[in-house]
């Protein structure tokens, strides 16, 4: 009887942490604003340039405030002498609550400055640091509305505009993304399963896994022990429901083959945990140290999201591991109605089939999507055995003539205006301030030079190509402004400041102050464009070795092997390629981008590799574990039979979960998404089921070198 009460008492024990635990991190998603920011300059380290002459830059304002380029375009030309209500409405949107002057005596807002074609006039308003910038900007916007008259179009663009669109656009992520990627995962798992409970227990595992990890994510933000970005908290809801599903689906799986061979539950589980467990850990470790080498990444946006997304999956194996036990040994078969796997004791003494070419025992009862899938790939295993070598080398092919598509990679950068997918006043503005302005109006390019170069300096920034004019920052004297023996000069850009016109002018008036003024700074919104580019490809360069040879000591671990693990990680790293490839081809000529991120190319790597690894540690210890009962080559096609259908789920599932990242509308999420979802499928259907099969099995023993299992000869 206590034993019996023992069995109920513990899961539930367990669930009820769980449960206490969301219940207390789960509204903590409304804070994440709190602790979370989408200012670019805050991702580049102190040493960068930009950062460097930003730091010196605020020595020359009393003020922080941030700002806000105000446009109106008429339809037809203003006359000069109609400037009158564009006055009136300068001192209208100077009445604005939260509008601070930049400096002592001047005007909030400054303006308007009549464009030279005459069909446009421009603002330039400061919004104060300590204001709401959504209230602040929302208010100016409402004025143009109310005050413009018909044929005139108003628009608030610059620095406070794009920051108030992309927080709108990262608005979704707490509800819509979540709704979208819990609604996918549960209508595949329902599909698999065709059981009306295990999706909620499943979805359950993943929620509450989120629910921790935000507690701690946030309290670690706040403590600014990591930096937390609308990105990173995307990232880190799916990364965690689509582990946590993961993890579990080959936990159920496990549970429910047990089933048929076990009469009790506890009996099942105890066998399911100790085949589960050891592939499942590995993997958490794998992805958990591949995050981790972002860390050693220059770039912060980079740096924090490591260990932001292995906390992740810290608390995704966690609940997989307790958790979900918990709820499969509280409902038992029950678990899986309607369809209720039997116990067939007939089942616990069959002995497997020598070569793999009969059905492996599955749970007794109605057959499931699952157990379809299964039949599929034991499919699959015959033609591996049938056709080893030509699967493998046209396998290799198909991914090699994908992987040419890299070519076409623009992963150096894109516009500011670019980033917002969905509508957006300041893209809209900002494309009506390069039709009628300087379109680097409201983001000058600010140079920091000593005293003694002023006049060198001054001369070398207004002979830049580029740059439209030049003002030294001066008092209302007219004396020029000295701090710590600097001065400080603004150059207009005759581009958006975003764009890579822009960029190419910052390089270049780099490298001509190197000449002229070497102690001279370069900073401004463009520079800090420049120079996280710059950063984020050498991120690339550094952290992709250290991934690759921090996930390989693992699988050597993992499978006693050399030999294994070279060829699982060359594959996974050759599969990362073939998906950007295939996705520059897409981004390119499908979806009209203007390029990528540079932070894409390694986010993708450091997820695809990670993640991709997991499938094949999925697959190969099961095939370990055959091969020490019956052989390599026949442990390989049961350990493919057998795992197929649970890991061809698991896939589908986490590309389901990436791909929800593509309704946030922000280019950096969607490119994620798309590389991510089909790399994952990429992975799971042609790397794990035909590539590494198939080259295993040509390879025989020879592929668990030099580990003793290796020198066992295998029948073919």
């Amino acid at each position: 009887m206590r034993n019996r009460w023992l069995r109920v008492l513990l899961p539930a024990v367990v669930v009820l942490v769980w449960l206490v635990g969301a219940a207390v991190g789960g509204p903590t998603f409304g804070r994440l604003e709190e602790v979370s920011s989408n200012d670019q300059a805050s991702f580049l380290p102190r040493s960068a340039e930009s950062t460097a002459a930003g730091e010196l830059q605020q020595r020359f304002s009393d003020s922080d405030a941030i700002p806000a380029v105000i446009v109106a375009e008429s339809d037809a030309a203003i006359d000069p002498r109609d400037l009158g209500p564009y006055a009136d409405l300068g001192a209208t949107l100077g009445q604005v609550e939260g509008l601070e002057p930049p400096a002592e005596g001047a005007p909030a807002v400054a303006g308007p400055i009549p464009s030279e074609d005459g069909f446009a006039v421009q603002y330039i308003a400061f919004v104060s640091s300590d204001a709401e910038l959504a209230e602040v900007v929302g208010e100016l916007r409402t004025v143009l509305t109310d005050e413009l008259p018909d044929g005139v179009s108003g628009y608030v663009t610059g620095p406070a505009g794009f920051t108030n669109d992309l927080v709108d656009a990262f608005g979704g992520i707490d509800g819509i993304l979540l709704g979208v990627a819990l609604g996918a995962v549960f209508l595949i798992l329902l599909a698999v399963y065709r059981s009306v409970v295990l999706p909620f227990l499943v979805l359950l595992t993943s929620v509450f896994a989120l629910s921790t990890s935000i507690l701690l994510v946030f309290w670690l933000a706040k403590l600014d022990w990591i930096q937390l970005s609308g990105q990173s908290q995307g990232i880190l809801s799916i990364l965690v429901i689509g582990a946590a599903t993961d993890y579990a689906l080959l936990l159920v799986a496990r549970f429910r083959e047990a089933l048929a061979e076990h009469g009790t539950r506890w009996e099942a589980m105890r066998v399911a945990y100790r085949g589960a467990v050891e592939p499942i850990v590995a993997s958490g470790a794998t992805v958990i140290l591949g995050l981790l080498c972002l860390l050693f990444s220059d770039l912060n946006s980079n740096k924090s999201l490591g260990p932001i997304a292995a906390i992740g999956i810290v608390f995704s194996l966690g609940a997989a591991l307790s958790l979900l036990p918990a709820f499969l040994l509280l409902f038992g078969r029950a678990a899986f109605w309607p369809l209720v796997p039997r116990y067939n004791p007939e089942l616990a003494t069959v002995v497997p089939p020598h070569h793999g070419r009969h059905a492996a025992p599955t749970a007794s009862g109605p057959e499931t999507g699952l157990e379809r899938l299964r039949g599929i790939w034991r499919s699959v295993a015959l033609l591996v055995a049938r056709r080893p070598r030509v699967l493998w080398v046209v396998s290799l092919l198909v991914l090699v003539a994908g992987a040419l598509g890299l070519t076409q990679l623009q992963a150096s950068g894109v516009p500011q205006s670019a980033l917002i997918l969905a509508p957006s006043n300041a893209v809209d503005g900002q494309e009506a301030l390069g039709r009628h302005f300087d379109a680097g109006s409201g983001s000058p390019v600010y140079v920091v030079a000593p005293e003694a170069d002023r006049e060198t300096a001054f001369d070398t920034v207004t002979a830049q190509e580029g740059i439209s004019e030049a003002a030294l920052t001066a008092d209302p004297t007219g004396a020029a402004v000295v701090e710590d023996g600097r001065v400080l000069i603004s150059g207009t850009l005759a581009y958006q400041a975003d764009s890579g016109q822009a960029e190419d002018v910052v390089r270049d008036l780099r490298a001509a102050l190197d000449d002229a003024s070497p102690d001279s700074l370069v900073g401004g919104v463009t520079a800090v464009a420049v120079d996280t580019n710059d950063t984020a490809l050498a991120d690339l360069v550094k952290i992709i070795p250290i991934v690759l040879a921090v996930i390989l000591v693992v699988l050597i671990i993992l499978l006693r092997s050399v030999v294994a693990p070279v060829l699982l990680v060359a594959s996974v790293a050759l599969s990362n390629a073939t998906a950007l490839g295939v996705s520059a081809l897409v981004f390119n000529n499908v979806f009209g981008f203007e390029g990528a991120d540079a932070s894409v190319p390694l986010f993708a790597f450091v997820f695809l590799v990670a993640l991709g690894v997991d499938y094949n540690i999925f697959l190969m210890t099961r095939v370990r574990e055959e091969s020490l009962r019956i052989g390599t080559r026949p442990g390989i096609l049961r350990g493919l039979g057998v795992t197929g259908g649970v890991i061809t789920s698991a896939g589908v599932v986490l590309a389901a979960t990436f791909a929800a990242l593509g309704v946030i509308p922000i280019l950096f999420l969607a490119q994620i998404a798309f590389i991510v979802a089909f790399g994952v499928l990429l992975d799971t259907v042609l790397v794990r089921s035909l590539l590494i099969p198939a080259l295993a099995y040509d390879i025989g023993p020879g592929i668990w070198w030099p580990s003793p299992l290796g020198k066992v000869a295998s029948p073919r």
